[in-house]
């Protein structure tokens, strides 16, 4: 790596640790209380709808997410269905087919936000407005309230509820999300992603275009409301494309300017909340370790992508290719990405989009060398945990701590703690559901996809490639990321059934054991702190050791379960590359 890429990696991580700081404040309020005086609002808003902000175990809080996102999932399908009766459609758009609507109504509400389809061409401005944006909203504040619910498990003594699934959701949306996407919106249309309702826009070229079946003198452009999708696609790590191309093409990211604040805007909630985390405990160190955690295993991978990307491909050194270069060739491996981005800000995007559990990308990862590649693989198959999605990140990691605490006390003959709450097999046991749930949809969903000819049918390469693209599309469904390694032609009833039960159970088959873990630890007596951190305490979870068993804990699960098929894919691509 570069001086200039290490200061950018350093810039980076500074700025989002300066948002969170700030950001944690405000989200450890959401927890418990809405901001005064707009606590009236939210009463008032709830009774409305007859919902009580009663306090609810566990099993209720689950049953009324689950039928929540059912209902939401439910509304979009149809709405898809519906498109071309609908007004707001002024490409006349037809109804995508079953499989299609299905496959994106899941993937919008499991905040997975994959998409088989290209957006322009496909989505009417009331269906990308009404269903898909209002599901970036809800599945962002669905993520954000099981990782409350967590938290009030852990902050709370010998309680019955974890909080109120309704009064969270509306908090959230309300006090939250509608604000700072309302300024990110505003920031972004400032720098020329557009926002309009019109019709598809065709220009002149300003160079005619000469092909073999005649001269082609315009070109047309899609219009529609860009900037509001974009900000709420990035604030609640939705990631999912107004147009095909995401967020590489210029008129949802145009400038510099707005690729920085689309990567601060990934991270910076999922980073607020390890902050929040903290104060919501009474510990602020126990978030700063969360977010030490996470910043070394993201600062690890953006390492190895840079460095990956910068020195390009061998071959083309062995043929003379840039020879005025250095050993790292000046122009790196430059294919599939925007000239205006170029290999640093498109790898730094790379590696922030697929360790949050976004998707959005604004180079093309099917063109990233093959070690790059499988690092982006591996941030997601660590189960989305290096600040991760919106909420999901933080209770992912707080799985990979209490399994930390569990060996660690088992290898110190101490008693397994996390915060004065004694972890026994009853925490362990919705802990390891929840953690190898999403290894065994990854790896079953790989081996029958390359295993059926409906699955081979879609592969475009043949080989290691070929097996990466299905062991991509498989590990960002099942892990809520959402990007795709291209390649693969996906938009069939196999993999739009596949991948959306792959989603489906990705999500929700983690939630439900989260929300178990929460209500078992709200019953838990909590010890003090002056107990905790007495010589005859459990493990300290605050200083580097933790953050080094954390790192380990996490690494270490995701070695075992994944290298096999990292062997099998971008490992052997690499050493094709390099013998």
């Amino acid at each position: 790596m570069t001086t200039q890429m290490w200061m950018l990696l350093a810039t980076f991580v500074l700025a989002v640790w300066l948002i969170a700081v700030p950001l944690g404040r405000v989200l450890a309020l959401l927890v418990e209380r809405a901001p005064q005086p707009l606590a009236g609002i939210e009463g008032w808003l709830l009774r409305a709808c007859g919902v009580s902000g009663a306090e609810q175990g566990w099993r209720g809080y689950a049953g009324a997410l689950l039928l929540f996102n059912l209902a939401g999932a439910l509304a979009l399908y149809v709405l898809q269905l519906l498109q071309p009766l609908l007004p707001l459609n002024p490409q006349q758009f037809a109804a995508p087919s079953w499989d299609s609507a299905l496959n994106t109504a899941v993937s919008f509400v499991t905040n997975t936000n994959w998409q088989s389809y290209a957006g322009e061409t496909t989505m009417s401005h009331l269906t990308q407005m009404l269903g898909l944006t209002v599901q970036n909203f809800l599945s962002a504040a669905t993520g954000i309230a099981v990782a409350f619910a967590l938290m009030r498990g852990f902050a709370r003594s010998a309680a019955a509820g974890i909080g109120n699934f309704w009064v969270d959701v509306v908090r959230i949306t309300l006090w939250l999300l509608l604000p700072l996407s309302v300024l990110l919106a505003l920031a972004f249309a400032a720098q020329g992603v557009i926002q309009n309702l019109s019709s598809d826009l065709t220009v002149a070229l300003l160079e005619p275009l000469h092909t073999d079946a005649g001269v082609v003198g315009s070109q047309t452009l899609a219009m529609g409301p860009v900037a509001s999708q974009e900000a709420i696609k990035m604030l609640g790590t939705n990631g999912g494309g107004f147009m095909n191309a995401n967020s590489a093409h210029p008129f949802e990211n145009p400038t510099a300017w707005t690729n920085v604040l689309q990567m601060l805007a990934i991270f910076a909630i999922p980073a607020g909340l390890c902050m929040a985390f903290g104060r919501v405990v009474g510990d602020r160190r126990q978030g700063w370790a969360l977010l030490a955690a996470m910043t070394v295993l993201f600062v690890a991978a953006v390492a190895v992508i840079l460095t990956q990307e910068q020195a390009g491909n061998p071959h083309f050194a062995a043929l003379g290719v840039d020879q005025a270069a250095s050993a790292l060739q000046a122009g790196g491996n430059m294919e599939g990405k925007e000239v205006r981005f170029g290999i640093a800000a498109s790898a730094l995007f790379a590696a922030v989009t697929t360790a949050a559990s976004c998707g959005a990308v604004n180079a093309m990862h099917a063109s990233l060398m093959p070690l790059s590649g499988g690092v982006a693989l591996l941030l997601m198959q660590l189960g989305e945990v290096v600040f991760g999605g919106v909420g999901s990140g933080l209770y992912g990691m707080l799985l990979f701590a209490l399994l930390a605490v569990f060996v660690a006390g088992l290898m110190t003959g101490r008693t397994p703690e996390y915060l004065g709450k004694k972890i026994s097999p009853a925490e362990m046991k919705p802990v390891v559901i929840a953690i190898l749930v999403t290894p065994l949809l990854v790896l079953l969903g790989t081996a029958i996809a390359v295993g059926s000819e409906a699955g081979r049918a879609g592969l475009l390469n043949a080989g290691a490639a070929g097996f990466t693209e299905v062991l991509y599309a498989f590990s960002s469904a099942a892990n809520n990321n959402g990007s795709a390694f291209a390649g693969l032609s996906a938009n069939t009833p196999f993999y739009n059934c596949a991948l959306a039960l792959a989603m489906a159970l990705g999500r929700f088959a983690v939630i439900v054991p989260v929300l178990a873990l929460a209500g078992t630890l709200a019953g838990r007596i909590r010890a003090t702190r002056a107990a905790t951190d007495s010589a005859s305490a459990a493990l300290p979870t605050h200083g580097p050791m933790f953050v080094v068993l954390l790192v380990l804990t996490v690494l270490l699960v995701g070695a075992l379960t994944y290298l096999p098929a990292l062997a099998l894919g971008p490992l052997v691509e690499h050493i094709n590359l390099i013998r």
